[in-house]
């Protein structure tokens, strides 16, 4: 299927293809100042988002975003760090390989910087995790049939 750039701008491309085998399931939280998160919050979803898409498989429909905004006297960070410092921590079923994980890192990064928000000012932290660790639809995750293989 195809793809479609809008406004010319890497983080709010579409992307119209079905997903590839491998899957895995992702909880992504945000940090950030709130007036930055309130502003770009759908850039950053979106950019987060088409990364996982094409790095880690993620099917359109499985996003799973919490931003957290804090106040300036509450987000303490050191200086060289600018108003859209942003944290992302992602949550991943264990599988992943380096390969995949820092390709997901570098389009995260890329995206980012095409919506305005400096690679400086981004840290990314990925945690995997058994999925005998998760709790999906009243199971263990290692109980569930899955559509997908979490191995990529």
């Amino acid at each position: 299927m195809g793809r479609m750039a809008h406004s010319g701008r890497y983080c709010c491309e579409m992307i119209t293809r079905p997903a590839k085998p491998g899957n895995p399931m992702a909880q992504i939280k945000v940090y950030g100042r709130h007036t930055h998160l309130n502003r770009n919050r759908q850039a950053i979803s979106k950019a987060i988002h088409r990364s996982a898409m094409e790095a880690l498989g993620l099917p359109e429909g499985k996003r799973f975003h919490r931003f957290i905004g804090l106040d300036a006297e509450d987000f303490i960070h050191p200086g060289d760090r600018g108003e859209r410092y942003t944290i992302i921590e992602v949550s991943i079923f264990e599988g992943r390989t380096v390969e995949t994980r820092k390709a997901f890192i570098r389009q995260v990064f890329a995206r980012l910087a095409e919506c305005g928000i400096e690679s400086r000012d981004v840290e990314i932290t990925i945690t995997e995790t058994p999925r005998h660790n998760w709790g999906i639809r009243g199971l263990p995750a290692d109980e569930l049939d899955l559509d997908y293989e979490v191995s990529v």
